[in-house]
């Protein structure tokens, strides 16, 4: 045998109904402090500390990547213009 049930219901009723606690001033009270410990940080933050911060990372990640590029550029090529011995051995 098969039966479907439908209720309606809001979400704080349905949750009554199963018996969940109601979390809503804890969750109230969380994003409250969040949004205030992120505005304060967001305000400290000048220009300034954010690229000494943040820019030492991003240029040595760049730098890898070119050199990443430039190594397997240099794979590609004959000799004479940058490329490795071993390609040409390869023809042979």
């Amino acid at each position: 045998m098969k039966f479907t049930v439908n209720v309606e219901a809001t979400p704080e009723e349905a949750r009554e109904f199963v018996g969940l606690p109601d979390v809503k001033k804890m969750q109230d009270r969380f994003m409250d402090e969040m949004e205030a410990r992120m505005a304060e940080t967001i305000k400290d933050l000048d220009p300034e500390t954010f690229t000494k911060t943040w820019m030492p990372m991003m240029v040595q990640g760049w730098s890898d990547i070119q050199k990443t590029f430039w190594g397997q550029m240099g794979l590609g090529m004959p000799m004479g213009m940058g490329g490795s011995s071993s390609s040409d051995e390869k023809k042979k």
